[in-house]
């Protein structure tokens, strides 16, 4: 028997949203999930524009982590005694907690809930935790085994490599195909400061780069990542009682699925990873929100591989079985496109902190509806698809729309929830070493020979990225880009102002802590360069 669909009779809103840029795992020392879950959890409160205490439950999503780090995540932002659900669902588990959510509403059970996600991961590709008890992949693995053997590598690579090679050999696929779809992943991911990449890779680079398991590279997987997400859904009771209408996005369509017979009875690794069950849940879906696939403008789904993302892009109905190729080679899968699908650079680029992922994706598809996407906006979007899928299964579609598009709703350059440029009174600064670049960006790299990365503290508590590359070419500056240098500089706001002004004694702020440094020491002393190239015009 199909799953029942849901015939919801009150109406569930997302009314904020929030989410901390994606890191690699360790990057950061003070980045423990209570740290990320308060400023994801912060930002939905601020978009939204109420307080902790006006939620009425919690549901908290994580994979790796003790029983009860739903609570003591939450305790940063408030100890109210509301019920707190601990949610775990495989990479599937965000978007679980954000249906979990949508249910205490629509049942009638609340009117304000909080859905968050965040995962502190390790390094390298996921691994069994236990080995005294049944895998909860076991099916899937003999699936696996049956056509293809085990090889070395990582498993989920073979599996959903494994589904590629199916598709190739179904459909006359080319491994092309599927690096192209991570060559528009990672370009789109330029645009998102959020993004853990955020580098802009050839067709034939990503090709090139280390063989995972074929046909897939490196460049066509995602990485293990630490991060946060959040969204508050209301009834549309409590949206018209706090007059958040001008916000208000209406989730028209949940629909969850698991796993069918045919996942493990026919031997296809395509079905083995979630084709079908994915299927089922879009079909009910678009039958439930009473549209069509025509009516989508942007979708978010889950390309843990690139392989993954061509395949869903057939069980979603976005094309025909069999045409997955012919909608990567038409572009109808970015802008310009039929549909933009993963604006944000998707998990391939954006990252894949497993418990936060579903509920990033909300995020985004929310900025993209309220016109708050910055320059990687979908123009005209008006109708959102997601996509989020967990192996063991579980696969998760919603299908969003603005709740009352007559609403007057202010339109952002960028979400509410990230930082600007403008935000910063240093910006001023590498405006004016980006002349200086620009001018004469030959002499300035000879002389510095180095890559600087400027943390810039607020007193807002939002934090500026600058990457001065002062060693390539002839050099550039880069905000809210990839914090990678040769060394790292972490100031506050004004200090910085005051350092580049001639106010504040570079040794002095060192040993005060105002000034601190990582990685070149020597690159560091050449701070004076700048300082003098930019004191005299500020």
């Amino acid at each position: 028997m199909a799953a029942s669909s849901q015939k919801p009779n009150r109406r569930v809103f997302v009314v904020g949203v929030g989410m901390t840029k994606f890191e690699k795992p360790g990057r950061r020392d003070d980045f423990d999930y209570p740290d990320m879950a308060k400023e994801a959890g912060t930002k939905a409160l601020e978009d939204a524009g109420i307080s902790y205490d006006q939620v009425e439950h919690a549901c908290v999503g994580y994979v790796y982590g003790d029983t009860t780090c739903g609570q003591r995540a939450l305790y940063q932002l408030g100890m109210s005694g509301i019920p707190i659900y601990n949610v775990n669902n495989a990479c599937a588990t965000g978007s679980t907690a954000l249906y979990m959510a949508r249910n205490l509403i629509l049942g009638g059970l609340a009117d304000c809930v909080l859905a968050i996600g965040f995962e502190k991961m390790e390094r390298g590709s996921l691994k069994k935790k236990f080995t005294d008890r049944t895998n909860p992949m076991d099916k899937h693995m003999e699936v696996m085994m049956n056509g293809h053997g085990l090889e070395k590598g990582p498993v989920t690579a073979q599996m959903f490599g494994n589904a590629g090679r199916e598709h190739m050999e179904k459909y006359g696929t080319k491994p092309e195909h599927f690096a192209k779809i991570a060559w528009k992943n990672h370009k789109h991911s330029t645009n998102n400061p959020y993004s853990q990449f955020q580098d802009e890779y050839s067709l034939e680079q990503i090709m090139a780069s280390p063989k995972i398991h074929d046909p897939l590279t490196k460049l066509q997987c995602c990485p293990t990542s630490d991060g946060s997400a959040a969204a508050i859904l209301c009834s549309e009771e409590f949206v018209k009682k706090h007059n958040l209408q001008n916000q208000a996005v209406e989730i028209v369509a949940m629909e969850m699925g698991t796993d069918f017979p045919s996942t493990f009875k026919e031997n296809s690794c395509m079905k083995m990873v979630g084709y079908d069950m994915a299927k089922a849940a879009a079909n009910r879906a678009f039958e439930n929100a009473g549209l069509s696939r025509d009516a989508v403008q942007v979708v978010e789904l889950h390309d843990c591989f690139s392989c993954n993302e061509l395949i869903t892009y057939e069980s979603l109905g976005l094309c025909e079985e069999g045409k997955a190729k012919d909608l990567v080679d038409s572009g109808n899968n970015t802008y310009g496109g039929k549909y933009v699908i993963n604006p944000s650079g998707g998990l391939i680029s954006k990252g894949h902190p497993l418990g936060a992922t579903g509920l990033a994706q909300c995020a985004e598809l929310c900025w993209q509806l309220r016109g708050m996407a910055g320059k990687r906006q979908v123009a005209g979007a008006k109708v959102g698809l997601q996509h989020n899928l967990g192996l063991g299964g579980a696969v998760v579609i919603s299908i969003y729309r603005l709740g009352f598009p007559n609403a007057q709703r202010k339109i952002q350059a960028a979400p509410a929830s990230s930082s600007s440029e403008k935000d910063f009174k240093s910006n001023i600064i590498f405006q004016e070493i980006k002349e200086n670049l620009d001018k004469d960006g030959q002499a300035w790299v000879k002389k510095m020979k180095g890559v600087f990365c400027f943390k810039v503290k607020g007193s807002d508590g939002k934090e500026g990225i600058w990457v001065v590359d002062a060693k390539n070419g002839n050099g550039s500056v880069k905000f809210g880009a990839e914090p990678k240098g040769d060394v790292t500089i972490i100031m506050t706001d004004d200090d910085m102002v005051n350092l580049m002004l001639g106010k504040l004694n570079p040794q002095q702020a060192f040993f005060q802590g105002k000034l601190k440094i990582q990685g070149n020491m020597g690159l560091a002393m050449k701070l004076r360069e700048f300082q003098n190239r930019t004191k005299s015009k500020l």
